[in-house]
């Protein structure tokens, strides 16, 4: 409960320092920004892991700019639809995308040819954090990353995997 806690108030605290950052800066704006809606594009589907974060940073800052963001997800070959169509968007502030390992990481070596390199995004800040864990069968002679790699190399093409994400 500490750790969520902490987390939640770390969060909070990084929205709102980045919000404070946006306020203050705009008297060096020309014009008021946000003059219209936010769109914050999530390359996943409703109610997953990103959304979920995106939805609440969404319904804050709605609040806090007194304009509408919403979040708008576009699910499908593991966050390349949603990532391409963020990079698709207007450079002019409107659009934000969340994106997550398996946008920016994973499909950058899982695919051979893919739209977009990590290099065409900035990180503007860390939302949240998900721990992975990797485990294998009980009845496996295994205790480390090290057993299980000399076992797959001992016995190549023999053991399978199953991942949450692609390939």
């Amino acid at each position: 409960m500490q750790r969520r806690t902490f987390s939640s108030l770390a969060f909070g605290a990084s929205l709102a320092l980045g919000a404070i950052g946006m306020i203050a800066a705009e008297p060096a704006n020309a014009q008021a920004w946000p003059t219209r809606p936010i769109t914050i594009i999530v390359p996943g589907a409703p109610g997953g892991t990103t959304d979920i974060p995106a939805r609440i940073v969404a319904q804050k800052l709605s609040a806090l700019l007194g304009q509408p963001v919403v979040v708008d997800n576009r699910a499908g070959s593991g966050g390349i639809i949603g990532t391409q169509a963020f990079l698709n968007a207007p450079a002019d502030g409107y659009t934000w995308l969340v994106g997550n390992t398996g946008s920016h990481a994973i499909n950058y070596t899982a695919y051979k040819k893919l739209s977009y390199k990590p290099q065409d995004f900035v990180p503007v800040t860390d939302m949240i954090s998900f721990p992975n864990v990797l485990v294998v069968n009980a009845q496996l002679p295994v205790k480390s990353v090290a057993d299980l790699l000399a076992l797959l190399k001992k016995e190549p093409g023999k053991l399978t995997y199953a991942s949450a994400g692609i390939g």
